[in-house]
């Protein structure tokens, strides 16, 4: 059987989950936020899409199991509304944080 080819995504602060299937979920969203983090990037958006609402609550449900997410709650209208989750990370411990509009003194 042949692995997939990893596919190299962008850390820019937005996951789109509709390349991803769902199984791919408990793995991905950990290791993007934390690669967000180590980036400085503590705002991030996850597209989910709206659908039936499985995949979302899924996204949530682990979102409320990481330790470096400090909040998160549906976008508003002009980030996709109740098809995008916004998540507030946790900045990593010692490190600096340039993006989150912190003083670094």
């Amino acid at each position: 059987m042949d692995e997939p080819e990893a596919v190299e995504i962008p850390i820019d602060g937005t996951l789109d989950l509709h390349t991803f299937h769902p199984r791919e979920l408990k793995e991905l969203l950990p290791d993007y936020l934390e690669a967000c983090r180590e980036r400085g990037i503590l705002q991030v958006r996850i597209v989910h899409g709206k659908g039936t609402g499985s995949l979302r609550r899924s996204v949530h449900a682990i979102l409320s199991r990481l330790d470096c997410v400090a909040d998160f709650r549906l976008a508003d209208e002009r980030a996709g509304s109740w098809g995008a989750t916004l998540v507030a990370l946790r900045p990593r411990a010692g490190g600096s944080d340039h993006a989150s509009g912190a003083d670094p003194r």
